[in-house]
């Protein structure tokens, strides 16, 4: 499985559609800060729209964009064709979604708004190579694929048939992963994951980390991996994950950790040792200095916390 595919599979991503907005004219809809593990996203089906951050960043929306936030962030949707006074927002219940309208005349924006759930801990370096706002055109000419999936969201939108909710909340993932990889290649990903994944040499000491956690890795080895010398190996791959490869390496074993914790039963003493250290003192320590909390606490508070949500007993 290659190193995106994974991180994906880790982070536990489950999307949400929340709902559709047809808006005209002038309006502001506020959002929020959500809760940790909650990954707010909009999807423009039609139109345009401003996003607009506490901080007063100020974002344009257009069709076929998609907009991550994956830090939560409270956020304003703003129209960019104010016309007179603010019209009364009413939300109806009785379609595939609850659609969200200020008027009844032609709309300015037609915007899916939802969100993403996911494992904190597993997710990390994922969500952490991501920036606080991620912003990508899928409208772009060069990327046919994307534009056709927004293509079909549109349909099975509007036309609501049988399996469409299923169809369009599978698609969303779809359409997340494919902003991911065309995000390589974009502004927003100057460092981090995203470069280090696109750079073809050093992917591979990436996907090899990955798939062999626990061995004992050394700059000299991964440079070979990556068919570079040491210094340069060393030099380019802090220059494009914006970290250095412990830091690396310690951050991949951490989030496997933090999977393994959750998802089995595993003793710790074990974990430690799928993960690369020769004992669990080592571990402890390494896991509560990138977590702040002790495995066996993560653990419990993990449980407890998937214990309280119906969706996932």
């Amino acid at each position: 499985m290659d190193v995106l595919s994974r991180l994906i599979e880790l982070a536990r991503l489950k999307p949400t559609l929340d709902i559709r907005c047809r808006l005209q004219g002038t309006f502001a809809i506020d959002h929020e800060p959500a809760a940790t593990g909650t990954l707010p996203f909009h999807l423009i089906l039609g139109g345009d729209c401003l996003i607009r951050l506490r901080s007063g960043r100020e974002i344009t929306l257009r069709s076929g964009d998609f907009l991550l936030l994956p830090r939560g962030d409270a956020h304003v949707i703003v129209g960019l064709r104010p016309r007179g006074e603010t019209g009364p927002l009413r939300v109806t219940t009785g379609g595939m979604l609850p659609l969200r309208e200020n008027g009844d005349g032609d709309a300015d924006l037609d915007l899916l708004c939802g969100h993403f759930d996911c494992a904190p801990g597993s997710a990390a370096l994922l969500l952490d190579s991501l920036p606080d706002v991620f912003h990508v055109s899928l409208a772009a000419e060069s990327e046919e694929l994307l534009k056709t999936l927004v293509a079909m969201l549109y349909r099975e939108t509007a036309e609501e048939k049988p399996g469409a909710l299923a169809i369009i909340t599978a698609t969303c993932l779809s359409l997340f992963i494919m902003a991911v990889r065309a995000g390589r290649a974009s502004p927003v990903a100057s460092s981090g994951l995203l470069q280090l994944l696109g750079d073809a040499r050093l992917g591979k000491s990436a996907a090899a980390m990955m798939s062999s956690p626990a061995f004992p890795w050394t700059i000299d080895e991964l440079a070979r991996h990556s068919a570079m010398s040491r210094a340069t190996y060393a030099r380019q791959f802090r220059e494009r994950a914006g970290m250095t490869v412990g830091a690396f390496l310690t951050d991949i074993r951490m989030m496997l950790a933090s999977d393994l914790l959750v998802r089995t039963r595993r003793t710790i003493a074990d974990i430690a040792a799928e993960v690369g250290y020769e004992s669990e003192a080592a571990f402890g320590k390494a896991f509560k200095g990138r977590r702040g909390i002790t495995p066996a606490r993560y653990r419990s508070a993990e449980l407890a916390a998937r214990m309280e949500d119906p969706g996932e007993r």
